[in-house]
């Protein structure tokens, strides 16, 4: 039976609390655990939607005894940030207070988790994966946050920690359907890319900005790292961002597409009792995230783009000029890698150095931090 759940956030002064509200669905004696949330950026909102049509099948689903797994989702997972709107322009990447963005700075807790686990694991994969998400667990409930920021990102890390699979749903500024995950998990998510029809896959063990999904996937993997050759040790979390194409991208037709695709994945998955078709095909090969070219301008000016998202690219080709209205000077601005062109900048007046496009290029040449500010 569904379960709505509401989890305090601390209040940065009085008469201002805001919650986190989480939907539970699934048998007494779930399989296992799914977590899904929408809209960590608060003005990515096409994931909104698709947590608005899941909650409907959901419901549907439970009622029909077709659920194996809890599944845990969070339609709102920015509530603090989904109230910054600044002379009508929603601002909900950076905390405004402290300029954080909110989809960075999850706790690691692999080390501590660690030095606990020391002379506690055995070559039971199940019994070790059941110890280390009971240690994580508890390491969560320890902490204390003393910003709302702190505990918007506490209640979410926490509700998901023990969860089989993590799906964060967010979108781009202008893009075509993409998602990040890690190499290591790419073989259980590469259906989830040919569902939605991802048109770029990215993959990373370590972007280096402690996202929302990493701070599960790189918790298990560094432990593996520290205890895999002398104890077995799961593979704890699948976790997955999805984006869902632009902003602009919110529709009833887009959103239903999308929920199909995830609960086809889910069946798949095994969270779900039924069937699916045949799996689509994959429409464009993963490829590393530290290929992804930051196509940047050198200048500033009108930005008028001459490729648009979905576009393949190649190396030197013309992405967009960028034209001064005032010396008329025009700017061209390429690419450097052949790859596909997944997302683009939805501004027009381009500022010097500023991003403007990302294109997936198949050999990494980048490292360190990957990720768009």
């Amino acid at each position: 039976m569904q379960r709505h759940q509401t989890h305090p956030l601390l209040a940065p002064v009085p008469g201002t609390e805001r919650h986190i509200h989480s939907f539970h669905y699934g048998p007494s004696k779930p399989q296992g655990k799914v977590y899904i949330q929408a809209s960590l950026h608060a003005d990515e909102l096409p994931g909104m939607l698709v947590a608005w049509h899941l909650k409907q099948h959901l419901a549907a689903l439970e009622s029909a005894g077709r659920l194996r797994s809890e599944i845990v989702l969070v339609p709102v997972a920015n509530p603090a940030g989904l109230e910054q709107v600044l002379m009508d322009i929603p601002l909900g990447r950076y905390e405004l207070e402290s300029g954080q963005n909110f989809n960075r700075n999850f706790l690691d807790l692999s080390t501590q988790i660690g030095d606990e686990l020391e002379g506690l694991l055995n070559q039971d994969p199940l019994y070790n994966r059941q110890l280390i998400r009971r240690h994580l667990r508890e390491a969560l409930g320890a902490q204390t946050a003393t910003t709302q920021l702190q505990s918007q990102r506490l209640t979410l890390q926490t509700l998901a920690c023990d969860a089989d699979l993590v799906l964060d749903l967010d979108c781009d500024f202008e893009a075509v359907a993409h998602l990040y995950t890690t190499p290591e998990a790419w073989p259980q998510v590469e259906p989830l890319a040919r569902y939605l029809g991802a048109q770029a896959s990215l993959l990373a063990t370590d972007s280096g900005g402690l996202s929302f999904d990493e701070c599960f996937t790189l918790l298990w993997w560094q432990l593996q790292q520290r205890f895999g050759h002398d104890f077995a040790m799961p593979q704890g979390s699948v976790s997955v961002t999805v984006e869902l194409r632009g902003q602009g991208d919110v529709s009833h037709a887009l959103a239903e597409q999308d929920c199909q695709a995830l609960l086809d994945y889910l069946i798949g998955f095994g969270a779900i009792e039924g069937t699916t078709g045949v799996l689509p095909p994959l429409l464009y090969p993963a490829t590393p995230l530290a290929g992804v070219e930051p196509v940047m301008t050198p200048a500033g000016g009108i930005l008028v783009f001459c490729a648009s998202p979905g576009d393949y690219l190649q190396a030197g080709q013309l992405i967009a000029e960028v034209i001064d209205p005032v010396s008329d000077r025009l700017t061209p601005v390429y690419c450097t890698t052949a790859g596909l062109l997944y997302a683009r900048s939805l501004r027009r007046m381009a500022t010097a150095g500023m991003v403007i496009a990302h294109v997936a290029g198949q050999q990494a040449y980048r490292s360190g931090y990957l990720l768009s500010p």
